[in-house]
């Protein structure tokens, strides 16, 4: 997690000095805010604690009500890869583990120092929903931060290695289908900044960070730090001439 907050700050840092640096020559605050938004980019997540980057794509949809505040939908696909290791897995499992290991090394069935760990792909959706705070005092830039609520759904298919008989049994013990599927729910603070180049369109970076609990028979539960990077769409009256 310290790392992910890490990455967190650094980002939020270096928007907030490339905002500043763009927005200090103008003045004035914006008069056009568009009824409806739409967003669709490139976004990237990355959970430390399991070495896993997934990748892949990211929509959202909104209606502002009022120039400061609009509700809309969030949701992003995104694939990735790791390698499972015992670390990983909830304390009472890895030393589960860990202690047959250390029995199989004892007897010569493995060779002394062996590291257990089983190449992992995995495929992640999420879908959110909820309220979402714009600050529009500058022509050029809207900032803008939000909760992060909603719910994650992830499949992760392991691939041990047939070389490797004792990494093929733990497999088989944690996942017997073959891979893991499972639903739950998820709750942080992601905020950005949009930049807006013409009454119609602006470019959208953005970063989320968020807390769920994915395979909790399994693992611990896991911070992850989404980054995203696209066009925005603006579109319908402006809610600003009709107050």
């Amino acid at each position: 997690m310290e790392r992910a907050l890490r990455r967190m700050r650094l980002f939020i840092c270096v928007a907030a000095l490339a905002a500043a640096a763009f927005v200090l020559p103008m003045h004035g605050q914006q008069t056009e805010v568009s009824r409806y938004d739409v967003y669709s980019g490139f976004t990237a997540f990355s959970t430390p604690h399991l070495n896993l980057t997934e990748r892949g794509y990211n929509f959202q949809a909104g209606v502002n009500w009022r120039s400061w505040l609009a509700t809309g939908f969030d949701f992003a696909y995104v694939t990735g890869n790791s390698s499972l290791t015992p670390a990983m897995l909830k304390t009472s499992l890895a030393d589960e583990i860990d202690g047959e290991i250390a029995g199989l090394e004892a007897v010569g069935e493995l060779p002394p120092g062996y590291m257990l760990f089983v190449p992992t792909d995995s495929s992640t959706q999420t879908f959110a929903a909820g309220p979402q705070f714009s600050y529009r005092r500058f022509r050029r830039v809207t900032l803008f931060i939000r909760p992060s609520l909603g719910a994650v759904h992830q499949t992760a298919t392991p691939h041990p290695s047939p070389d490797d008989p004792f990494a093929v049994a733990v497999t088989a013990m944690l996942a017997p289908s073959g891979k893991k599927t499972d639903w739950q729910g998820f709750y942080g603070l992601g905020g950005g900044i949009d930049w807006n180049l013409t009454r119609h369109f602006a470019l959208r970076t953005q970063t989320d960070i968020v807390y769920w609990h994915l395979f909790n028979d399994l693992l611990s539960g896991n911070w992850t730090v989404r980054y995203s990077v696209g066009p925005t769409l603006r579109f319908g009256g402006n809610i600003l001439g009709r107050r």
